[in-house]
């Protein structure tokens, strides 16, 4: 892997539009068609709103722009990012669903903060692995101070934090108001979306197919940063961040079927 230009917008969309497809389809066995495009809208208006404000004026994330390779955008957020939004989105509440033990149970009490705060967790250790490459090395955005984490500041994961959990909270008041919206689902349901995600930190190790140079890529400050250490830092960050919540999630699932070890 080197740093060129993003290929095409087509490459991008290839990133995204899985995810998308599968949380809808996915999501409507559960959620029904109704409680899926709920979770759409809010997590394209919330996203949307959030990275309009960032792109302006810096907060919460820091202060960054899109480059080209992202595609046509409302206002100054490319059209694409709000859609990596809820594919993604989606598959972390789901896996947070299944940590949380008990996956069907109805979102009310204390589940109705929690499951939102952890599925901000996983998401953005997603987001972790990710953003480096995606920035430093591909310029798909640039952040204009650079940052701590391989051209990315701390503050980006921090506005992904509070980003997140203002969407899953708005889902999470959703499902209370309306326990009706969920479909009764089954192990192999709750499964199909932890193979995903573990498909997704997968793909991150295909960065280090062929191994990666020893070539230096700047950031917008012009600090350099070896590459290998970029995608070694987004390997690692997958097999132990979120493969640690894939394996949490996985336990959780088996010990509701009564098939997880003493």
């Amino acid at each position: 892997m080197a740093p060129h230009p993003v290929p095409q917008l087509a490459v991008v969309a290839l990133h995204i539009l899985p995810a998308l497809g599968f949380a809808l389809v996915h999501g409507a066995r559960h959620y029904r068609l109704r409680g899926i495009l709920v979770f759409f809208g809010i997590c394209l208006v919330v996203s949307n709103l959030v990275e309009d404000l960032g792109v302006a004026t810096g907060f919460p994330f820091g202060r960054y722009y899109y480059a080209e390779p992202m595609g046509p955008r409302l206002f100054h957020v490319p059209l694409l990012l709000g859609l990596a939004y809820v594919g993604m989105s989606y598959v972390s509440w789901t896996v947070a669903r299944m940590i949380l033990g008990r996956p069907e149970a109805p979102v009310r009490g204390l589940r109705t903060i929690a499951l939102p705060l952890l599925a901000s967790f996983i998401m953005t250790a997603w987001d972790l692995a990710q953003d480096p490459v995606w920035s430093t090395v591909l310029h798909c955005w640039v952040w204009v101070d650079g940052g701590q984490w391989f051209g990315v500041p701390i503050s980006n994961y921090l506005g992904w934090i509070v980003n997140l959990f203002v969407m899953y909270l708005l889902f999470a008041l959703y499902l209370r108001r309306n326990p009706a919206a969920e479909i009764p689902a089954g192990r192999a349901y709750w499964r199909q979306a932890l193979l995903f995600y573990v498909a997704c930190a997968a793909c991150n190790l295909l960065q280090l197919l062929p191994p990666a140079t020893l070539d230096a890529v700047r950031d917008a400050t012009g600090k350099p940063w070896l590459l290998a250490d970029i995608v070694r830092a987004s390997a690692i960050v997958s097999i132990f961040v979120m493969g640690g919540f894939a394996c949490l999630a996985w336990v959780r699932l088996a010990e509701k079927d009564g098939v997880a070890a003493d």
